[in-house]
């Protein structure tokens, strides 16, 4: 009877153990990173950027999987549902886990119920970019223009729920800007229409619109983030040109399935730090407009905080819109 007493005690303390020993041992096998939208994109280049560095400090490969489809959804949603044993997370966007929690009749998933945020990557501005010959030179006179001609303007975006959609929708809402939205099948078509005249206005991805508005072939009359980028730095936010705490611009945040085991998320969270602060990584992602946040800024807390003001922060705008894709 003590004999059995013993071995079942054994049997307990090694069954206690393992998943500890697990957490510990890992990653003991290549990770899968999704990134839920197509390859080429800024999110698809930001992860290889990320992936290739976090490989070699963890010594495992690190595979980027690029599942589209849903505005990210179905990549996102492979994560929700996904073993919470650390060895698949996913590059998650403003889109992906803010904005398609309101833009969606019946979104994929709950994303504070079901992801486990592990760290804000990275922030990338979106630029208020006008036609040429609009006439403002700034901010305040672009509002003004646009209070004195109600519904006329027209601004472009890259297709329903894109991020440059969504950016105008909170910065018209914040601004009191009724204009018309005008989407196309992708962000080139509607710069094409932006640099001919033939809308007025964009809100857009600071990497796409720079080259042109360094030809001069569009104005640039606001960045529309917290704080000035590096690729621009003489360019004011919108903050400084009169929008106090406005900030529509994109960002990235890892996240990892709910319930997954917190010496994992730690670990990956000490791993992606560090990916960051690599000088070969940050000069690829400055390269590509991108902002690296700080370090007091890249806690698994912060990211859980951040991510929950965010979507809040969409849940008016979208709702005012009137936008809800089926």
């Amino acid at each position: 009877m003590s004999r059995t007493l013993s071995a079942l005690t054994s049997l307990g303390l090694l069954l206690s153990v393992a998943p500890s020993q697990a957490q510990q041992d890992w990653p003991n096998r290549p990770v899968t990173m999704v990134v839920p939208f197509a390859a080429g994109g800024a999110v698809d280049l930001l992860g290889r950027a990320l992936g290739a560095r976090m490989a070699e400090i963890l010594g495992q490969q690190v595979v980027i999987e690029n599942v589209g489809g849903a505005g990210g959804m179905t990549g996102a949603n492979r994560i929700a549902k996904a073993t919470p044993d650390g060895y698949q997370f996913v590059l998650g966007s403003v889109g992906t886990h803010a904005q398609n929690q309101w833009l969606y009749k019946h979104p994929a998933y709950n994303v504070m119920a079901e992801f486990e945020p592990v760290i804000l990557t990275a922030e990338t501005p979106l630029l208020l970019v006008t036609r040429k010959d609009f006439p403002a030179t700034n901010l305040q006179e672009f509002i003004a223009y646009a209070k004195t001609h109600p519904g006329a303007l027209k601004f472009g975006s890259a297709g329903v729920g894109s991020a440059i959609h969504m950016g105008c929708v909170l910065f018209n809402a914040s601004a009191g800007v009724d204009a018309s939205h005008i989407p196309y099948r992708g962000g080139n078509p509607a710069m094409q229409d932006l640099l001919a005249g033939r809308i007025d206005y964009s809100c857009n991805i600071i990497t796409s619109a720079y080259p042109q508005v360094r030809d001069q072939s569009i104005k640039a009359l606001a960045l529309l983030a917290a704080r000035r980028a590096p690729l621009m730095p003489n360019l004011a936010t919108a903050q400084e040109q009169g929008m106090t705490g406005f900030d529509a611009g994109s960002w990235n945040v890892i996240f990892l399935p709910k319930g997954t085991p917190e010496p994992i998320v730690r670990k990956l969270n000490a791993t992606i730090s560090e990916a960051l602060d690599s000088p070969e990584t940050i000069k690829r992602l400055h390269a590509l407009g991108i902002d690296i946040p700080a370090k007091d800024r890249r806690s698994p807390a912060y990211a859980a905080k951040f991510v929950e003001d965010e979507i809040k922060k969409y849940e008016g705008p979208i709702k005012a819109s009137g936008l809800l894709i089926e």
